[in-house]
């Protein structure tokens, strides 16, 4: 019994000395490492900024919108719900698996948080295309605004539908596995899901066309159109003995801030997203190189995309407060001016000023 005893002590003490043996030489991946480190500390500081932001900016449109409701607002506010499912969803989830580095939370937890970590980000880029295509409807169809509430609850709707149906794959690609040699070591991953690189490629192509080409596209196109005809428009304007002095100026201030808007959206997304993507094509491309890139590099690349939650606010939500703010001041002063020209005391500005200038008036 005795010896027995001592012989199953020491096939213990082998297998003991095996995991320690096993956990000091695994994989970088698969060992806390200097991308974990960076994992933690950048996201912790993105959470802290894009939660302030991002509610500050939720309480103020909601404020607003009791006062004066519009689609932009409303537009905004999604954006902001977007990026803090992002904050509050993602970011966790981040910090917890690089301070974990295995997964620990069973496979069910896995399906429901790998769905969580693309929803939030499908999301934010479906709103940030609503919001170009109902500025696109606002400047170049300024005369058919008829269902155009419905046509921003309809688009607002199809975002949150269309992130939910390029979410869900994740639930289905991703489960727990054990480590085929190291057993005890389990992962989150797509492994004997998506059993070939082909299929990997597929589904990672899926996910950048939907996140972030498709978006980009639609963005720049919008945005272009939207210039191109803010730019003709000025033109005639110009050579139109009906446009007065006061009109003219307003008109060169609104095309300076759409074009600085317009800049400001689509550097922000690609700024924040391509360097991400240029390294998921790489990867693509040549695996072996990719995968010896240094860990801080591959991780720092797509918490940077992240930081796109962090932008949001400032680009859509304290830029639009500042200039509604700026045109509101700037009408009553074109009233009053235009109104001591013509010697005719006029109720509203609209009827003096070309259609232009009411096109703009919709991007606010």
């Amino acid at each position: 019994m005795k010896i027995n005893v001592e012989v199953e002590d020491h096939r213990n003490l082998l297998e003991w000395s095996a995991v320690s043996l096993d956990n000091s030489t695994l994989p970088i991946d698969m060992r806390f490492n200097d991308g974990h480190r960076l994992s933690i500390i950048v996201y912790s500081i993105l959470m802290v900024f894009s939660s302030i932001g991002n509610i500050t900016v939720l309480v103020l449109i909601l404020k607003r919108r009791k006062s004066s409701p519009s689609r932009i607002n409303t537009a905004l506010m999604h954006l902001a719900i977007a990026d803090l499912l992002v904050t509050f969803l993602t970011m966790p989830l981040e910090i917890g698996w690089a301070y974990t580095v295995q997964w620990k939370a069973g496979d069910a937890m896995c399906r429901i948080m790998t769905f969580f970590r693309t929803f939030g980000l499908y999301l934010s880029s479906f709103v940030l295309v609503c919001i170009s295509i109902d500025r696109y409807y606002a400047v170049l169809k300024p005369l058919h605004l008829t269902g155009i509430d419905r046509r921003g609850k309809f688009m607002l709707s199809a975002a949150w539908m269309g992130a939910t149906l390029c979410s869900m794959p994740q639930m289905m690609v991703f489960q727990v596995e054990h480590h085929p040699n190291i057993t005890w070591y389990e992962q989150c991953i797509t492994y004997n899901v998506l059993k070939t690189h082909t299929h990997e490629i597929l589904y990672a192509a899926f996910g950048m066309l939907m996140m972030y080409a498709i978006p980009l596209i639609v963005i720049i196109f919008t945005y272009a159109s939207i210039l191109m005809e803010i730019f003709r428009k000025t033109k005639e304007s110009f050579g139109s003995d009906r446009i007065r002095r006061s009109s003219l100026g307003f008109l060169g201030k609104a095309k300076i801030r759409t074009l600085k808007m317009t800049i400001i959206i689509v550097l922000v997304f690609f700024i924040c997203w391509t360097p991400f993507y240029v390294m998921m094509m790489w990867y693509w491309y040549d695996r072996e190189a990719a995968i010896h890139v240094d860990q801080r590099v591959q991780r720092g690349l797509f918490i940077f995309a992240c930081t796109n939650s962090c932008m949001n606010p400032i680009v859509y939500g304290v830029f639009n407060i500042r200039t509604r703010r700026t045109a509101m001041q700037t009408r009553p002063r074109l009233a009053t001016l235009d109104s001591r020209q013509s010697g005719i005391s006029t109720p509203t500005v609209e009827s003096k000023l070309p259609a232009i200038e009411i096109s703009l008036r919709n991007l606010e």
